[in-house]
């Protein structure tokens, strides 16, 4: 075999190589070009807590791509949930706990919305969550009559809501609960999909479904759990949301769908399903922060920010079909 035909095969072995490699990469340019600042222990823990919470909804869309599907909808179940946790705690006056299981729930019922449409009616995942983004955003905003709920109301009725912004000095650098948080959900997903029966046939049923439905794996099952997880993983991200802006708005989360999708794909994860992995898809989240906190501290424009993110999107694709041409 050629180097190059061994760099691929190497890549499809290791799917997180390459996102690894462009993190270290990404922190050694910007460390050369802003210098002290960049490497600092408080600006690398702001990134940490700027991917929060795409770490969190990337986690629910991983989950989602490795079933070769793809969910429009997790950042307005996200913005949904969170409205519902603050209405109930903040305006009806249930204990926040109480609260917060309400939107747990809520993020799996909309999930299970997702399911049913996908399993049951045979319907393709992109058109279906692209409809109920469309519904869920419609109640969001119906529900909250548009009215955000300020941070002073939520810490006075419901601190609970906020308890995950709560910040946390660790050797010079200050993180969130949150951010702990996400690491947590990171590593119980990650022993979920590699060591249970459940993960190894998530990547059957999205490598290739007819054979996995021959040797015996109940195919519409496994797709309708992956919705109702995602949805669920979607409503404590809404809690995140919620101790990362303090407030509760109907407009918050606007770019989540767009940024969960760069975080899984950057992180390796392939769109025709099979294969992606949780780990990636938190790499591919710093990725994304480490390249947008890099450029703001070099003084480019946001919208130069944007078209490079844009860029690493599409030669994360084109990496990805290389790849996948790997010869047995």
């Amino acid at each position: 075999k050629s180097p190059l035909q061994k760099l691929q095969h190497f890549l499809h072995a290791n799917p997180t190589a390459v996102p690894a490699i462009v993190l270290l990469l990404g922190v050694i340019v910007f460390s050369l070009i802003v210098g002290s600042r960049f490497l600092s222990a408080f600006n690398l823990s702001l990134i940490i807590q700027q991917v929060t919470i795409i770490g969190v909804i990337g986690i629910a869309q991983t989950l989602i791509v490795i079933t070769a599907g793809i969910d429009l909808s997790v950042g307005a179940i996200m913005v949904l949930c969170s409205v519902i946790m603050g209405k109930l705690a903040v305006m009806m006056g249930l204990p926040a706990p109480i609260a917060l299981a309400a939107g747990i729930a809520a993020g799996a019922g909309c999930g299970a919305i997702n399911g049913v449409l996908v399993t049951r009616f045979r319907l393709p995942p992109f058109i279906v969550t692209l409809g109920t983004w469309s519904i869920f955003f419609a109640l969001n905003l119906w529900y909250s009559a548009s009215e955000t709920i300020r941070s002073q109301e939520v810490a006075r009725t419901a601190p609970f809501l906020q308890w995950l912004g709560t910040p946390v000095d660790v050797l010079g650098a200050r993180f969130t609960y949150g951010s702990f948080f996400m690491l947590a959900l990171v590593g119980l997903v990650w022993f979920v999909l590699n060591r249970t029966a459940f993960g190894r046939h998530l990547y059957a049923v999205g490598d290739d479904p007819d054979a996995a439905r021959l040797s015996g794996i109940r195919t519409d099952r496994i797709l309708f759990t992956v919705y109702v997880l995602a949805g669920t993983i979607c409503a404590l991200g809404a809690w995140i949301l919620i101790g990362r802006i303090g407030s509760i708005s109907p407009q918050a989360g606007q770019t989540a769908n767009l940024d969960s999708i760069t975080a899984v794909v950057v992180g390796g994860a392939s769109l025709f399903g099979g294969r992606g992995s949780i780990i990636g898809t938190l790499i591919g989240a710093l990725i994304v922060g480490v390249f947008r906190n890099g450029l703001a501290l070099s003084g480019v424009d946001v919208l130069w920010q944007e078209f490079t993110v844009g860029w690493l999107i599409i030669i994360a694709v084109a990496l990805d079909q290389w790849i996948r041409k790997v010869s047995a």
